[in-house]
């Protein structure tokens, strides 16, 4: 899995943890609300527009919420657009690989944009990531 993409996820699964143990009364109450949490699925749809994109990466919802599988589509058409289910605290990230400033992406749960990143801040962004709306 490419490093930033996988550090990006790693942090944001964290912060849910981390907030999700900060809201609960107890242990008990934090394991039970981790469980209910866990047991969920969200589903989200990335985009990716622009042009000269050699791949793109993308969590699809495989392995678990703090190493997740990524799936990789080479040489996409693009406008390019792919609808997967996550689980739990499972971040979402997709991350297109190119060197054109005009290449962008967005992540969108329920019809609203959570996640959006364009040219030079996508590279440095590491791609689109969100954190799972689940529990929030």
């Amino acid at each position: 899995m490419n490093r930033t993409v996988r550090t990006a996820v790693l942090s944001v699964a964290l912060t849910g943890l981390v907030a999700l143990g900060l809201s609960a009364c107890s242990e008990e109450e934090a394991v039970d609300a981790v469980d209910k949490v866990v047991d969920q699925t969200y589903e989200v749809t990335y985009e990716v527009t622009g042009k000269n994109v050699a791949s793109i990466e993308f969590n699809g919802g495989g392995g678990k919420a703090m190493d997740p599988e990524t799936t990789t589509v080479e040489k996409p058409a693009l406008p390019w657009k792919k609808t997967v289910t996550l689980r739990g605290i499972m971040p979402s990230a997709v991350m297109p690989i190119s060197s054109d400033p005009s290449v962008s992406c967005t992540i969108v749960h329920k019809g609203k944009v959570i996640a959006e990143e364009k040219g030079e801040s996508l590279i440095n962004a590491g791609g689109c990531v969100a954190e799972s709306p689940i529990g929030t």
